[in-house]
């Protein structure tokens, strides 16, 4: 195995830490611990159960109508879970399907375990919509999996429940599994989909508290899958890697998915309001083209020169940080986060403006 530096990650590394406004994020503001109202000191700070606290997977179980507590593997965000599917799951001998753009580590993975990968591409032309019929016909006689995102990270496109039932009758025929990544399922501005682990055996539904609840830094996500032998294969992955998880970011985790409802309400306000002021600001940029987003808080403006060049100008003399689209594999586009505060997302567009026009 190989492992190589993820470009996007590079890219984080070497400016999201010293800027005035963040704006290519990819998930909501990130909260503060005095601004949870937690008691945390009953917490013991010990080695955890290695498929997390049996509290705290039931509580994401009950999420999912079809699934119990171990249906659920929690593991260090979303990333361990990407892992250690792929990991467990296939062989050398077999060949994986990804989305992209997506996540970059969903490309990156397969290529370190030495898996033969193709990508499947959403086509701006096509408003960023899966075309299933052109995924079909990617699938090879060793396709053990597929791949995707939605909402859409970085696009914000979705899937309806009726292509989500498509593409889950595609991998029941050919007898291949179904990873999608539901990290923004609950901020669709519009019908939410039911989880996809509910509706089929061969899918494995993946989240994270990351993105949606404002907490990266506890480092909590979870795997959902009603096919039991999925969970026991992360299982036998990170109990030689991460072991377990930290007692202190479970407890966190599972107090604030108690008031998930409440969390969200909140949340989908601001995006709400912070969606209509891209929305607005996007009108009056004649050098850019957008799809508006129908989920999550990113979205994939195309630029007619170079984005790279567009996003390093923006951070290095205005500050202001977005991400350009070679991270995803997509060039003449870059990733615009409006998950954070209202006043940092208008200061850092008006420094977008002022980028744009020096361009």
């Amino acid at each position: 195995m190989t492992f190589k530096r993820m470009l996007l990650e590079e890219w984080f590394d070497k400016y999201q830490f010293d800027v005035d406004y963040d704006i290519g994020e990819s998930g909501v503001k990130f909260l503060k611990l005095g601004e949870l109202d937690l008691n945390l000191n009953e917490v013991e700070l010990r080695y955890t159960h290695h498929l997390g606290n049996p509290e705290l997977r039931t509580q994401i179980a009950s999420f999912y109508e079809k699934l119990g507590w171990d249906n659920i593997a929690v593991t260090t965000g979303a990333a361990e879970s990407i892992f250690s599917i792929m990991a467990s799951l296939t062989s050398k001998k077999d060949h994986i399907i990804v989305e992209c753009p997506n996540y970059p580590s969903f490309w990156y993975i397969p290529q370190s375990l030495e898996r033969s990968m193709d990508l499947f591409f959403l086509d701006f032309e096509e408003r960023f919509k899966p075309n299933f019929q052109k995924l079909e016909d990617m699938i090879k006689p060793n396709t053990k999996l597929i791949c995707l995102t939605h909402p859409n990270n970085p696009t914000g496109s979705i899937i309806t429940i009726e292509e989500l039932k498509q593409i889950i009758d595609i991998v029941e025929d050919r007898n291949i599994y179904l990873l999608l990544d539901e990290t923004y399922r609950e901020l669709t501005f519009g019908k939410v989909l039911p989880p996809a682990a509910n509706l089929s055996s061969n899918v494995i539904s993946v989240s994270t508290m990351s993105k949606v609840y404002g907490l990266p830094g506890i480092r909590v996500g979870w795997s959902a899958s009603l096919e039991k032998t999925i969970i026991d294969g992360i299982l036998k992955v990170r109990e030689q890697t991460t072991i377990c998880n930290s007692a202190l970011n479970e407890a966190i985790a599972l107090q604030i998915l108690r008031k998930k409802d409440r969390h969200l309400k909140t949340i989908m306000q601001r995006i709400k309001e912070n969606y209509n002021i891209v929305f607005d600001w996007m009108e009056d940029e004649d050098r850019l083209s957008f799809i508006p987003p129908k989920g999550s808080v990113t979205c994939f403006p195309r630029f007619n020169e170079s984005s790279e060049r567009l996003c390093r100008l923006l951070v290095e003399k205005y500050r202001t940080f977005t991400v350009p689209g070679y991270c995803f594999k997509m060039d003449h586009f870059f990733r615009l986060g409006f998950g954070g505060e209202t006043e940092e997302l208008e200061k850092g567009l008006e420094k977008l403006s002022l980028a744009i026009k020096e361009m």
